[in-house]
């Protein structure tokens, strides 16, 4: 069943948050058999308490075990450092059949 990671994002620095972990992160993801559907900011908050979380990334994968092997890799542990102190971030992963 086909499993979706859902990251919103709060980007304190957008240039080097981009030219870092932006940069690196989308090579492992294919990597790891992971897909981008959607990396965009402007997300506007309908409801809820995710204000300032405007940038999104939506992947798809095999599976939610695909996505935690990724999520869980050493390659990514090191990549996710660049975002440090750069950006906030809300992950969720969803299967759907």
């Amino acid at each position: 069943m086909p499993a979706y990671m859902v990251i919103a994002c709060k980007i304190h620095d957008r240039e080097k948050f981009i030219s870092g972990y932006g940069a690196a992160v989308p090579e492992i993801v294919k990597q790891y058999g992971g897909e981008y559907l959607i990396v965009a900011p402007g997300a506007e908050l309908l409801e809820g308490s995710l204000e300032g979380y405007s940038s999104i990334a939506i992947s798809k994968w095999e599976n939610k075990g695909a996505a935690r092997k990724f999520w869980d890799s050493p390659e990514y542990a090191e990549v996710k450092k660049l975002r440090e102190g750069l950006a906030d971030a809300e992950v969720l992963i969803v299967e759907a059949p």
